[in-house]
């Protein structure tokens, strides 16, 4: 029990560790069914289940599950319309996924013992790099050559047009580990934080009643950062959507 104890306390990083449930192998890849891909298929579930079981009774006067799922698709929806347009209605479905597999991913992370798979610079990354080629592939379809006018803002001087571009293009070339990285860092540092207090909670506790005395503070603390990883979840859910939306409306107006 007191190794148990000690290994609580000083392994914040443990919870992180990507784990093997079912080992597979695919012409010399490993493709196992690991704790990411499981809690993966756990938030989409429970994805499917809030959303259909919300609307799948639906009635004019609203019930309080079917208010939820309309409002999460109200808020999405009025998030596309300002930040997209009216063209980015037919981009309605992709956002919405995104947005509430992020934001369940980031929730279900706060669950104890469970996996959060927002916490992996490899998941996030994915995400992005497939926003970003999404995003560039629209750009060249809906404008062709002229996508490339994003790079090239209007009333710039010759002289410094040349270093603009560059500019622009560097930071182009660097949305997808923006965004992957400012999610990856929030998540990761809002779970050590708390598996670090609550590992202070569990050797104190340990002590007997003066060391309980003693976890008083650290519980709090606990109870405070777990309100404001909650925050967190939800606000980077809505940080990496409403950029997603800012970048497709570039990509259909790309003339600055």
């Amino acid at each position: 029990m007191k190794e148990e104890t000690n290994l609580v306390a000083t392994s914040p990083i443990e919870q992180f560790e990507v784990q093997t449930k079912v080992p597979l192998e695919v012409a010399g890849i490993d493709v196992s069914f690991t704790n990411s891909s499981q809690w993966m298929v756990i938030v989409l579930l429970a994805l499917t289940v809030f959303m259909v079981g919300g609307m799948r009774k639906s009635s004019v006067v609203p019930g309080r599950w079917q208010s939820m799922v309309e409002l999460a698709y109200e808020f999405i929806a009025g998030m596309v319309r300002d930040n997209v347009g009216k063209e980015g209605k037919a981009y309605f479905p992709f956002i919405f996924t995104l947005f509430m597999f992020i934001l369940g991913s980031n929730l279900a992370g706060m669950i104890p013992g469970a996996f959060t798979v927002t916490s992996h610079i490899a998941v996030n990354f994915a995400m992005a790099m497939f926003v970003f080629l999404a995003v560039t592939l629209i750009g060249f379809i809906k404008n062709g050559a002229g996508y490339l006018k994003l790079f090239a803002p209007s009333g710039v001087p010759g002289w410094l047009l040349p270093l603009i571009v560059l500019i622009e293009i560097i930071s182009y070339c660097t949305r997808p580990i923006s965004l992957a990285v400012r999610l990856f860092a929030n998540m990761l540092a809002g779970h050590i934080m708390m598996k670090v207090f609550a590992g202070f909670i569990i050797s104190l506790g340990a002590l007997g009643a003066v060391g309980i005395a003693g976890a008083v503070a650290p519980f709090a603390v606990t109870v405070l950062l777990t309100g404001l990883e909650i925050l967190v979840a939800c606000l980077q859910a809505f940080v990496f959507t409403i950029l997603t939306c800012i970048y497709l409306h570039d990509a259909m107006h790309p003339a600055h």
